[in-house]
């Protein structure tokens, strides 16, 4: 009887080790915000200036759903290569979580990428925009909200394009992004 308990002990420990060993996206962000190969940032919904712009009903309510952004980018250099490989791996299998549901792919001339989300398709809290190009680095855009919904996201697209918003206020990040 002891030698069973000892056995069910043992594996529960290994099980919850190895849950608990698959880092989560908000970890990811924590652990690399002072890491010097990646520009970190916390962004509130507000900087899109969308009050001005003209948006639709649809649009106004993508645009209120949203709460805020953490953008998190690896600017890839001839010297931090090799590092840029490990992280860029390690991004990935973050992603492979069963957890986050893609929405769509992005193949583009800046690089190759990918949308997904966590939650309900009809209630959406967070949506992950990642993008990689071997020669730039990585970008990896988490949009926070409540109630968000796939058809949010194609609306508040066009409320971006609708809006003044030209980059202020994304520092070196903007810079990063725009190449």
């Amino acid at each position: 009887m002891k030698k069973i308990i000892k056995s069910t002990l043992l594996l529960a420990v290994i099980l919850l080790g190895s849950c608990a060993s698959q880092q989560s996206l908000q970890e990811y962000y924590i652990d690399n915000q002072e890491n010097p190969n990646f520009i970190s940032l916390d962004i509130p919904a507000s900087i899109l200036k969308m009050e001005v712009a003209e948006l639709t009903d649809g649009q106004q309510a993508a645009v209120n759903s949203l709460k805020k952004f953490n953008l998190l980018a690896f600017k890839k250099t001839d010297e931090n290569s090799s590092d840029f490989k490990i992280e860029k791996a390690r991004v990935k299998e973050i992603l492979k979580n069963d957890d986050f549901v893609e929405l769509m792919k992005i193949n583009s001339q800046y690089g190759k990428g990918v949308v997904k989300y966590l939650g309900d398709e009809n209630a959406i809290d967070e949506v992950i925009i990642y993008g990689a190009s071997d020669e730039q680095g990585f970008a990896l855009v988490r949009v926070l909200g409540k109630d968000m919904n796939p058809a949010h996201i194609v609306q508040l697209m066009q409320a971006i394009q609708k809006s003044d918003y030209n980059g202020e206020g994304l520092g070196e990040i903007g810079k990063f992004l725009k190449g």
